[in-house]
């Protein structure tokens, strides 16, 4: 029996196992009645205790129809009592969240004329689906409506009609289930079937505010909080904003114009930082031609321009070299070569750097990182590598 249809804001109860199983580590029952509401519909399922063992997951073998599986820590046997209680905070947010979606169904319907596609209300940041076109007026519109709708604090009631009765109820879109369904009814506002767990007034499931919205598959998602979780978004971003404030000197509303000046620095220091690197890798590279006028070369250069001196010496007709960079807790390595060198970079990759801890690769130029400790001593094996060679 689905006791929590009746009695959702109840959070404990007496019941019998009547089916316990086990398979593996997983342990199973089924009771005579429950409260525990199972993941259906886009809703989360409850979770609990039975006895004071916990209940990870609610199952249905069959929509709104078969018996309600628990899953649970450990096993409780066939024929027990036990006592269920029902994590109560995470219940009412469940009802809370499903509530504005209803909510947010109709308001987009008057809105637009737009249609749910899909719901996820697993999360305290939800999302919904619709068939209409990404547009800021409706989205604006649409919230504006359904936070009307819980002003209002009208009644939402359920009641079970017939399958041939659902055209006389008008309700926002056909039932996905047939035989007796049930209408989840918010006074003077909605009209659904639904097998769901609701607040008991439309007031309950406010404040609704969407987040942001995005094109979907040809139509928009939107992303959306209410009831307790949509408060508790408003305090974080308060004291962030606030605390934001204090830094710039400027009160949360108004702290658009001091973040935009510090981008515009940023992205002024950004570019001016890119130049300089560029002109420090060509004025490396060029001292590292002049010292090294064999063009082979094994040198330690900064890590900030590691890259850079590597793709400037990898143009240069007859370089091969080996470049190393610190970079915080390890070393970074760049070994490359112009393809008038005859030498083959795997060979020596194999034989020098690998032995070192050395992980990476390419072709014409290798990249990769080895333990901070193998730096000089790659340098002076790669040296030593080349002269066995000549």
């Amino acid at each position: 029996m689905r006791a929590y249809w009746e009695r959702p804001y109840e959070s404990e109860f007496e019941a019998r196992v009547v089916r316990a199983w086990s398979e593996g580590e997983k342990h199973f029952a089924v009771l005579d009645q429950t409260l525990f509401y199972p993941t259906s519909g886009g809703q989360a399922c409850d979770t609990g205790t039975l006895n004071g063992v916990a209940v990870l997951e609610v199952l249905e073998e069959a929509k709104a129809t078969g018996p309600v599986i628990h899953r649970l820590q450990s096993p409780l046997p066939e024929g027990q009592l036990v006592v269920g209680r029902i994590e109560w905070a995470r219940r009412y947010r469940q009802m809370q969240r499903h509530t504005a979606e209803h909510m947010l169904g109709q308001a987009f319907l008057r809105a637009a004329g737009w249609n749910v596609v899909a719901v996820n209300m697993l999360n305290p940041v939800c999302t919904m689906d619709f068939d209409g076109a990404p547009d800021e007026a409706v989205i604006r519109q649409a919230e504006a409506l359904a936070n009307w709708a819980v002003y209002a604090n009208t009644a939402v009631r359920t009641y079970f009609i017939d399958e041939a009765e659902a055209p006389a109820h008008g309700l926002r879109r056909a039932p996905k289930v047939t035989g007796l369904i049930r209408v989840v009814e918010i006074e003077g506002w909605d009209k659904v079937a639904c097998g769901g767990l609701h607040v008991a007034r439309s007031g309950e499931a406010g404040p609704i505010k969407i987040t942001r919205f995005e094109r979907y598959k040809g139509g928009t998602r939107v992303y959306f909080v209410a009831g307790w979780e949509a408060l508790e978004l408003f305090d974080q971003e308060h004291r962030l904003l606030s605390r934001l404030g204090e830094w710039f000197s400027s009160s949360p509303l108004e702290l658009e114009k001091p973040i935009g000046n510090l981008r515009e620095e940023w992205r002024r220091a950004r570019a001016e930082n890119a130049l300089l690197k560029d002109e420090l890798a060509e004025r490396i590279m060029r001292d590292l031609l002049t010292e090294f006028p064999t063009q082979t070369i094994a040198a330690q250069v900064p890590n900030s321009v590691l890259d850079m001196v590597g793709r400037r010496l990898a143009e240069w007709p007859g370089v091969l070299a080996l470049l190393l960079a610190q970079a915080e807790d390890k070393a970074r390595y760049v070994l490359l070569k112009h393809p008038s060198r005859s030498e083959d970079l795997q060979t020596i990759w194999e034989e020098v750097l690998k032995p070192l801890g050395a992980r990476g690769g390419g072709a014409l130029v290798k990249l990769g990182v080895m333990p901070l400790k193998a730096l000089h001593p790659a340098l002076l094996a790669f040296e030593r590598y080349l002269a066995q060679e000549r």
